[in-house]
């Protein structure tokens, strides 16, 4: 069985290579946004060296590694499911001898190796020449972080094959997709990093697994959080992964008793 999940993964990262035309032109839009973002950044900051408890290098590094490692850990697995269930293809998968979120999640980390050594790391490397980046010399902040991405790719997953299944009840669940972008976008750290927002707010979103996505993983990655802290934030998420299993195990349950098809 375990064969027949890692071929799931390189079947998806095959078929994501009979389109990598598409993301090497995704390089340049990515390297667009960093550059909007580094100017804009660098506005803010005008004068002042530090905001929020980073530096205007840190900024910038954090924004590009932010937006490169979105590259790895985003995938379309909430409308995948969504739109299996609409057109009753999920019935298939419930009489298949395999489970079918490890499937999906099979199929999303073979998107996002494939997003990861082809998109993630030549734009890392296309972006250090474009705009003042300083990227670490310490292999264990490597190591740390590459885990950590690791990390954030799977909680992400998990967010979306949540937000996915809630078709099962909802029927159409376009508006909560939408939603669920923004708000992983938004308060994930990816936009505005936490450390800006003010108490109040940064407070609550430390009770959200968004922190988990982004803003742990670039935070260690410029130095922001280093020595001891580091494994403190890596337990932060794996706390996460943990107790999103929980929705994702019920709802999984609750889903098998209600499938009905819409069409086709």
């Amino acid at each position: 069985m375990l064969n027949a999940y890692l071929d799931m993964i390189r079947i998806r990262f095959l078929m994501m290579l009979a389109y990598r035309v598409n993301y090497y032109s995704g390089i340049i839009i990515y390297a667009l946004n960093i550059g909007a973002y580094y100017f804009l950044w660098k506005a803010i900051y005008g004068a002042n060296e530090t905001l929020g408890g980073m530096t205007v290098a840190q900024m910038t590094t954090y924004v590009a590694v932010s937006w490169m490692a979105r590259a790895f850990y985003f995938n379309n697995l909430d409308r995948e499911i969504a739109n299996e269930i609409k057109d009753g293809s999920v019935a298939i998968q419930f009489i298949r001898p395999y489970n079918y979120i490890i499937v999906k999640m099979m199929q999303g980390f073979g998107e996002g190796l494939f997003r990861l050594l082809l998109f993630s790391t030549p734009g890392m490397v296309i972006v250090s020449f474009l705009f003042p980046v300083k990227l670490p010399t310490d292999p264990g902040v490597w190591g740390i972080f590459l885990l950590m991405l690791f990390m954030s790719f799977l909680i992400n997953s998990q967010i979306n094959i949540i937000t996915g299944l809630f078709a099962f009840f909802l029927e159409n669940n376009e508006g909560m997709m939408r939603m669920k972008r923004v708000a992983v976008d938004l308060f994930s750290g990816l936009v505005v990093p936490m450390s800006f927002f003010p108490g109040w707010a940064e407070g609550l979103l430390k009770l959200l697994p968004f922190q988990a996505i982004t803003y742990l993983p670039g935070a260690v990655f410029t130095g922001k959080v280093a020595g001891s802290a580091v494994y403190e934030v890596l337990g932060v998420q794996v706390l996460w992964f943990v107790l999103l299993i929980v929705p994702l195990v019920v709802l999984w349950r609750g889903a098998r008793t209600r499938l009905f098809v819409q069409g086709g």
